[in-house]
């Protein structure tokens, strides 16, 4: 990753724990879980962390607790919340107002844990994983605020307009405003012509045999809905 970083892993159970560390490994990143969020806050004065995963039911010192340190502890740090029973919208819309980069329901599916690290790694410019290199945004794609490019990571990965709003947790016609400004900073004309810039400046990643402007024209039908 660049500038190094483990992965901090804050759950009471233990469970929990081994299957975000597990998941974690898959990606050839470091990983330190806790189960208290009294050895998660000693931890910022022994790891320089990339992202955490935090349980927002821990005693004491709750998970909103911890985000809020870790933000004041870590200039841009991605959070990603996790919580067993506040499951509505309501309160995953305030988790994530509150600065969470992502909320996650247990009980926890392995792929989608795993692709939602991923994406908030690449959000927030970590450049390693699987010890693979992502080169950093560079020219239009670096005028991308964070928000507009995990829109167009999204879009990249074949979600509509509807699915993005739902995911997180915006609406319609806000998703909509993002992908205007992004075609307008990227000087494009489509969203299909937006992915094929999102491929080749290594915003996300294609097949290893996959024409950048071929996964864009299978897109198509889904970028235009």
């Amino acid at each position: 990753m660049s500038g190094g970083g483990t992965v901090l892993v804050v759950d009471r159970d233990q469970a929990t724990r081994r299957l975000i560390a597990g998941q974690v490994a898959t990606l050839g990143l470091a990983c330190r879980a806790v189960a208290t969020s009294e050895a998660a806050l000693a931890a910022l004065d022994e790891d320089a962390v990339a992202l955490a995963v935090v349980e927002v039911e821990l005693p004491g010192v709750n998970g909103l607790g911890v985000m809020h340190a870790l933000h004041e502890r870590f200039e841009r740090l991605p959070v990603i919340l996790v919580t067993s029973t506040h499951t509505d919208a309501v309160a995953r819309a305030a988790g994530l107002m509150l600065g969470a980069d992502d909320y996650l329901v247990k009980p926890l599916d392995p792929t989608e844990l795993t692709a939602r690290i991923r994406r908030s790694l690449r959000r927030f410019g970590h450049a390693h994983v699987n010890g693979r290199a992502h080169p950093e945004p560079t020219g239009e794609m670096s005028s991308l605020s964070p928000r507009e490019r995990e829109i167009l990571t999204l879009l990249a990965e074949g979600n509509t307009q509807t699915q993005i709003a739902a995911d997180l947790v915006l609406s319609p016609r806000t998703v909509a405003t993002h992908i205007q400004n992004l075609l307008r900073k990227l000087g494009v004309n489509s969203r299909a012509q937006a992915v094929v810039a999102a491929y080749r400046e290594g915003l996300v990643e294609g097949g290893p045999d996959t024409s950048v402007d071929a996964h864009a024209l299978r897109l198509l039908p889904r970028l235009t809905a």
